[in-house]
Parts: structure tokens; sequence; C-alpha cells
């Protein structure tokens, strides 16, 4: 699979009146040209080590629901994942366990750097662009990264829903898992991964740079594996982000 654009801008940058934008660093699993793929490769690019399955859904219909914006990855994790730094050692994975990733054995410096300037850069830029674009219009903005998870991992079965995750914020954190609580979803704080061991990097990075709220959700997959599941989750989601930011703007 090519795509044509490391990112897809979800929503009308030039219109929306939204508060939310929603960032999603696992939203596809192609693997763009010039690289190309073989048949033991798709098994990991199809599975939750190529992308995050369902989560793209969930952003689109979010952005819909509140007139934000999102800003998808066109470009597998495993090209080069955008929620991890440059320097992270699994910033592009050469195996899965035992298994090579064709794409990734001949691996050099020039080439992490191709891959950096074409893919990982600018969908970072269109982030810090489009916080830039709302923050200059005034008021609050919320940034969420939306990911999700499998139900079982290496033997662990995961009985959480929804992970709200974060290394700052802490009572935005509570109060929504708290609101996704009282939409009947098994909310957990910092699982099935933790915010603060640098996990959120996307999340922080931005937020950080522009001083907005920011917050990673993770959803675990059997959720969302469809696009109605996704919509309706989305949908369930969605009061407490809104009461989230209506006491955010109140603080204005």
């Amino acid at each position: 699979m090519t795509v044509t654009a490391p990112y897809t801008i979800v929503g009308d940058p030039s219109s929306y009146a939204g508060r939310l934008i929603v960032t999603c660093e696992h939203a596809s699993n192609a693997v763009p040209a010039p690289l190309t793929t073989t048949p033991s490769d798709q098994r990991w690019l199809d599975d939750h080590w190529g992308w995050d399955i369902g989560a793209a859904d969930v952003v689109r219909e979010l952005v819909r629901l509140k007139d934000g914006i999102g800003i998808l990855s066109e470009f597998s994790r495993l090209v080069i994942d955008a929620n991890r730094g440059t320097d992270h050692p699994d910033l592009i994975r050469t195996s899965i366990y035992d298994d090579a990733l064709s794409f990734n054995v001949a691996l050099d410096d020039a080439e992490v750097a191709r891959r950096v300037r074409t893919l990982y850069d600018p969908y970072h830029d269109a982030i810090d662009r489009e916080l830039h674009r709302r923050l200059s219009d005034g008021g609050d903005v919320v940034l969420l990264s939306i990911h999700s998870f499998t139900p079982e991992f290496e033997g662990d079965k995961r009985a959480m829903e929804i992970g709200v995750l974060f290394d700052n914020y802490v009572s935005v954190a509570e109060r929504l898992a708290e609101g996704f609580r009282e939409q009947g979803f098994v909310t957990a704080l910092n699982e099935p991964y933790s915010g603060m061991t640098g996990l959120i990097f996307a999340a922080n990075r931005h937020g950080r740079e522009h001083g907005v709220i920011y917050i990673e959700l993770e959803i675990r997959q059997d959720l969302i594996a469809t696009q109605a599941d996704a919509q309706a989750v989305a949908r369930r989601l969605e009061p407490a982000i809104s009461a989230l930011q209506v006491r955010n703007q109140r603080r204005t």
C-alpha cells in the first residue's frame, strides 16, 4: 500500500470553532513508496504492531461531534513511530520478536533521516500548525492523542476498556476518567501504559510546546474494531470531553 501524503487533516481548519484538536499517531498501516513489503511483513502490518486498529475512526467521529480538528498519520508505526522521539530505540523496529521486517533490514542512517524528513517531521509540523492556528483565535484548546490497545498481550488479559494516560494535568485526567466511568466504561489511569514513563511522546511534545492541556486516550481494540463500533464509542466518550472543555473555558 502506498500513500500520497504523510498525514490527513480531518475537519476544516479554516472554519472550525471547536476547542478540540485530536491526533492519531498510529492511524494507518501504510508503507509508503519507495519501500516495498513481503507477505511476512503484511502479517505484522495488519496486526496491532502495524497500527492502532479503530483509533482513526474514533478521531473522525470526535471531530465531527465537537467541530474540532484531527491529524491522522498516513504511515505505519513500523516504518517510523510518530509517538516516539527520534532518539528512542524503538523509533524504527527492524523485527517483531524474531521475524525481520524486510523494509527495515537494510536500514542505515541515511534512510532513517529520509523517513524523519519525509514522514515524521511533516506529521508533527502539521500538529504544530493546527495548534498555532487555533490558539491564535484565542481561548483554550484541549489536545487529545487517540490510541488503541489489545485485549490481551503476551498472556496478560486487560480488563480495562479505556486508559487515560498523563504525565501532567492529574486532575484533568481524573475528571475524564470519572466521566468515562459514568458512561459505563471500565476506566483506568495510566494503564495499560503509563504516561509517566515517556510513552505519550506526541501529546507531551506538542502540549508542552504550545502550553495546552494534553492527554492520551487508549481504547481497547475489541470495542472499536468496526467503524460503527468506533463511532458508538466516540459518542460515549464525547460527554466527558465536552464537560472538560466547558470547565476549562470557564477558567478563562
